[in-house]
């Protein structure tokens, strides 16, 4: 049994971690969603506002996004690195912004597991991230994996009540 998702080396500074969502909505439904760079905020609920400070949309793009309050960041300078049509896969690095999230990169992945209306389709986001200074590696992946599921479980709802209708 290989390993069918890439899993990244990690450094002694660096974590990482892979969450999966199972989503009750057809693949090109929850694709024209996520692949949205330019529009983190259709379901990402910790996004206040974002805006393209280059590009268009496409690979080499960096949006500024505004973090609602009560995160312990307020800004997140962002850049599409990998924007698969056909594979189905986003790649976005932070390149800078007021938090401690450094070297972070993440890859989304989506897979079909059943066609036809109804469909469905899994999820997958993996990261690595640097650690900060004073912080543990438990600490630093359990706030990604917790800020990440909340977006995927997000998607998730946002695209089943669109399937619906």
């Amino acid at each position: 049994m290989g390993n069918q998702y890439r899993t990244p080396n990690l450094s002694s500074k660096q974590c990482g971690s892979s969450l999966v969502q199972t989503i009750d909505a057809p693949l090109p439904l929850v694709w024209s969603i996520m692949r949205r760079f330019d529009h983190p905020q259709l379901y990402k609920q910790f996004v206040k506002s974002c805006t393209l400070s280059a590009g268009t949309g496409s690979i080499g793009s960096v949006r500024e996004v505004m973090v609602v309050s009560g995160l312990p960041a307020a800004t997140s300078m962002e850049r599409l690195d990998e924007l698969d049509e056909d594979s189905h896969v986003m790649v976005v690095s932070i390149i800078g912004g007021d938090h401690r999230l450094v070297n972070y990169r993440s890859t989304t992945t989506l897979h079909e597991i059943e066609e036809g209306k109804g469909g469905k389709t899994v999820v997958m986001e993996s990261y690595v991230v640097d650690v900060p200074a004073g912080s543990s590696k438990e600490d630093t992946c359990s706030f990604a994996d917790m800020i990440i599921g909340c977006n995927l479980r997000s998607l998730a709802r946002v695209t089943e009540k669109m399937a619906k209708v």
